[in-house]
């Protein structure tokens, strides 16, 4: 056979895919191990391994000493996989390397006020060319509504992914339900509500009758356990939106 006929091993191709940015506030670890687990210590499914670009830009002081292998440890706890850095001095890029992480470098692309997160965990829908390691920031296309129809029992857990949902059935005590989304209960809601779960603040809650052990929106939850329901909503017709990095309950 001659070399002109023997196949290639490989290939290399561009390609796209979807990251979270992660937008470092402070060089403390044991702050943000303390804020990671406040967060998202009640929704453990919150991320499911995703790629994640840790921008230091954030850091007042970009001189104060970071443990960036320390970092990358205590994402990885919460399902989160750090692959890249960016925003960072000569000096992080040393330690950035020692963690394993490429330098990501922006292209200058302007961004809506609206659409940016200002928490610690912000996260956008993110393009990144690999061969370059150019990222672009882009808006996630919207996909239609999940509906469920069934009731959920105690274990069972739906994630709509990149969209709303409706449950048209009990949502039991033990089950959870999450979306990207608003969340829609045209029943008792009895479990685990997480809406807005990828950091959409502007996501709400509504379900007919208020009962739920968790509600959660853009990763600020309110548990029954430690503090009860209004009872004046208690069973009844309910919204839940965010404001201030507040849940606020209405009736409906």
């Amino acid at each position: 056979m001659s070399q002109a006929s023997v196949p290639h091993a490989y290939e290399i191709k561009s390609a796209t895919l979807p990251l979270v940015a992660f937008l470092l506030k402070t060089p403390d670890t044991a702050t943000l191990t303390a804020d990671l687990a406040r967060r998202l210590g009640a929704t453990p499914d919150f991320f499911d391994n995703d790629a994640v670009v840790i921008d230091l830009s954030g850091l007042v002081d970009p001189d104060q000493i970071l443990d960036l292998p320390a970092v990358c440890a205590c994402l990885r706890t919460h399902r989160l996989v750090p692959v890249a850095v960016r925003g960072a001095n000569a000096y992080q890029l040393i330690n950035a390397n020692a963690a394993g992480l490429f330098e990501a470098r922006d292209v200058n692309v302007q961004i809506p006020a609206a659409q940016r997160v200002e928490t610690v965990v912000q996260e956008v829908i993110r393009e990144v060319e690999v061969v370059r390691e150019v990222v672009r920031e882009v808006q996630a296309a919207s996909l239609p509504a999940m509906v469920i129809d069934k009731p959920l029992r105690s274990g069972q857990h739906v994630y709509a992914k990149g969209r709303d949902l409706v449950v048209l059935a009990m949502v039991n005590p033990g089950a959870e339900i999450m979306a990207d989304g608003h969340i829609h209960v045209y029943a008792p809601l009895r479990g685990k509500a997480i809406a807005g779960a990828r950091g959409n603040t502007q996501a709400r809650i509504f379900t007919s009758s208020l009962e739920a052990e968790l509600v959660s929106i853009a990763g600020t939850y309110r548990t029954s356990g430690d503090s009860p329901l209004p009872k004046e909503l208690t069973g009844k017709p309910t919204q839940i939106s965010l404001q201030d990095d507040k849940l606020i309950m209405q009736a409906l």
